[in-house]
């Protein structure tokens, strides 16, 4: 890539396998923070750019639920999963819970409310735990928002990504920008803790265009956005049939210019800028993602769903089902996991920072040791070079990303990266 901000920020996703284990032993004292992760897999479309598990959805809505869901079917499922998940998180409290997709905003409140009456059944969950739902605003309900709310919902995830309807219509949105704002409004009035998202880099998009949607947003007073810049994945229909989309400077002073709106200074709307792609209001960071990026545990259940669970003697990833229906039937056989394995020891260090990382602030020193149960010398090489290349910077205990290593977050998590073969 060429550019003054070429090779912005494009996840890695590490590949744990089971040959890249190398001779040692962990042992962790104490697990970290647990959350828990449902997922919806149904979306009444899907979207171009999307390479999320979602399945698109047929039949006509009755009672604001596609009847094509075996939303009864995919709760006990659900709720079995769960049960059969127990052994592994005995004893230990959730911190957050959230539910993605997919669109769970497609469930019905009643069948919501059957889950996380489930949930709290059978995991202690804290007093103030964070129970997000991503909701759709082409999906939008007051009366069915209300339900989610008295179900156990404190905080809402919508999914706007645009308010311009040229925008919107490219990115095969179900919603138009109307839609969006009477979502919003919908949203704060039975929420006050709720998250916005916006993507940039968007088809024929303009740097003024990205901020009018910024200015938008924040005409909502919303407590949190995330903001994304639209990248080709593969295995999507744009990925398929690029559509033509900014450059990489454009979509790099599109970054800059909504970094410095949202939280550049005495002129900025106020935010937080605490993860690359996350803005907040004080004290409404998203509890659920900060897990996650602290190299927290979380169990994930649903169709494709994926788990960290750290064990007395090694971290221990999972993946579900993917399809549907596949899931269904395999709970059904009690077998809902289709692939585990154990985190090498020479991995955990990348996959610590391919998630510390992220955080703007960066990490404490003892957080790595405690998380991956190995001293921070064995990658004092790593830190070495990443400090001499400028992206990241050590203050006492605590180790952070420059400025350009945000800008260059693969580049800064190569150095961590352990080739296997």
């Amino acid at each position: 890539m060429t550019g003054k901000k070429a090779a912005r920020i494009i996840p890695i996703i590490a590949q744990g396998k089971a040959a890249s284990q190398a001779a040692g032993k962990l042992e962790f004292r104490h697990p970290p923070p647990l959350s828990l992760y449902v997922h919806i897999p149904w979306c009444v479309q899907k979207c171009p750019y999307c390479d999320f598990n979602s399945h698109e959805v047929r039949g006509e809505v009755a009672h604001g639920v596609r009847d094509s869901i075996p939303e009864a079917d995919y709760i006990a499922a659900l709720i079995a999963d769960l049960e059969s998940a127990l052994p592994l998180v005995w004893g230990r409290k959730v911190s957050s819970i959230f539910f993605g997709g997919g669109t769970p905003s497609l469930l019905s409140g009643p069948a919501l409310d059957k889950l996380l009456t489930a949930i709290r059944t059978l995991l202690p969950i804290l007093p103030d735990a964070e129970v997000t739902l991503e909701a759709n605003p082409g999906t939008v309900e007051s009366g069915k928002f209300a339900a989610f709310r008295d179900a156990g919902i404190n905080r809402l995830s919508l999914g706007i990504q645009s308010f311009n309807p040229k925008h919107l219509k490219a990115l095969g949105r179900i919603h138009d920008d109307h839609e969006a704002r009477r979502a919003i409004e919908i949203a704060a009035t039975y929420f006050d803790n709720f998250n916005l998202d916006l993507m940039y880099g968007l088809p024929e998009q303009t740097l003024e265009q990205a901020l009018e949607d910024v200015e938008s947003a924040l005409a909502f007073a919303p407590p949190h956005l995330s903001c994304y810049q639209l990248t080709l994945e593969a295995n999507t229909a744009f990925a398929a049939a690029p559509p033509t989309l900014p450059d990489h400077d454009r979509c790099a002073d599109m970054q800059d210019a909504i970094e410095v709106r949202l939280a550049g200074g005495d002129n900025s709307a106020g935010f937080t800028h605490y993860e690359t792609s996350a803005f907040a209001q004080p004290g409404r960071q998203c509890r659920h993602n900060l897990n996650y990026w602290n190299f927290g545990d979380y169990l994930g259940i649903g169709a494709g769903a994926h788990g960290k669970l750290t064990l007395h003697d090694r971290v221990l990833r999972q993946m579900r089902w993917k399809q549907p229906k596949q899931y269904l039937a395999k709970i059904a056989e009690s077998k809902p996991i289709q692939d585990e394995f154990s985190v090498g020891i020479p991995d955990l260090p990348f996959e610590f920072m391919m998630n510390a990382l992220r955080l703007n602030q960066g990490f404490d020193a003892q957080l790595f040791e405690a998380r991956t149960s190995l001293p921070l010398i064995n990658i004092e090489n790593e830190l070495r070079r990443a400090e001499r290349e400028g992206l990241i910077e050590r203050h006492q205990q605590r180790i952070a990303p420059t400025n350009h290593g945000r800008h260059f977050l693969n580049r800064l998590l190569e150095i961590f990266l352990v080739e296997s073969g």
